[in-house]
C-alpha cells in the first residue's frame, strides 16, 4: 500500500495516486477506497486492478484538509495505509483510520 502526492499548479488541488499490491488485498477481485472524500461510501471510488493484479487509483483532492480514508476489499476485508502519514482511531470500528494530509 503506498500513496503518491502530486501539488497541482493549475488550481488548488493535490493529485493523489493511492497503490494495493495483490498481496496486500489477499488475492481480492476488487478493492475500493474509502474515506471523507467520498463520505464513506464504498461504491464511489472503486480501484483498477492493474496488470501485476495490484489495485490503483487518482483523485484530485483539495488543498489544506486532512482525509481519513481505508481500503475495503469485495471480500469485507478493511485494511490501512502503511505508508499513511498518520492514523487517527474510529469510534465507529474501534480501529484506526489512515490519514493523507493535502
Amino acid at each position: 500500500m503506498s500513496y503518491t502526492k502530486k501539488f497541482l499548479k493549475s488550481r488548488a488541488a493535490c493529485k493523489v495516486q493511492f497503490y494495493v499490491t495483490d498481496e496486500q488485498a489477499r488475492g481480492a477481485s476488487a478493492v475500493f477506497l474509502v474515506g471523507e472524500f467520498n463520505d464513506w461510501n464504498y461504491s464511489s471510488n472503486p480501484m483498477k486492478q492493474m496488470k501485476n493484479g495490484g489495485f490503483y487509483l487518482e483523485l484530485d483532492l483539495p488543498l489544506g484538509q486532512d482525509y481519513q480514508f481505508r481500503y475495503l476489499t469485495d471480500t469485507g476485508f478493511w485494511f490501512n495505509d502503511e505508508a499513511a502519514e498518520a492514523y487517527v482511531p474510529c469510534s465507529f470500528s474501534g480501529e484506526d483510520n489512515s490519514v493523507v494530509k493535502v
